[in-house]
């Protein structure tokens, strides 16, 4: 099934929740408590996001959403 195209937002909001949660995964975290107090706000606004109201309800809109993140992150 094809999804809408993700608005920029919701892409840099993902990649934001991305790097919160892999810093707070690392080896040694440090400052751990105040990544989990910006990983909570992050969860909400990408749950509670107006684009998951429409066509993009499925699991597999998710997976891309994370995907076309993850591109935005390997970028120089």
């Amino acid at each position: 099934m094809e999804h809408a195209p993700f608005p920029p937002d919701l892409i840099e909001l993902q990649a934001d929740w991305q790097l919160t949660y892999a810093a707070l995964t690392a080896s040694r975290p440090v400052h751990t408590s105040a990544l989990r107090r910006r990983l909570q706000p992050l969860s909400g606004r990408l749950q509670f996001h107006p684009y998951w109201s429409g066509p993009g309800r499925t699991p597999a809109a998710r997976v891309e959403l994370r995907r076309q993140a993850r591109a935005l992150g390997e970028r120089p």
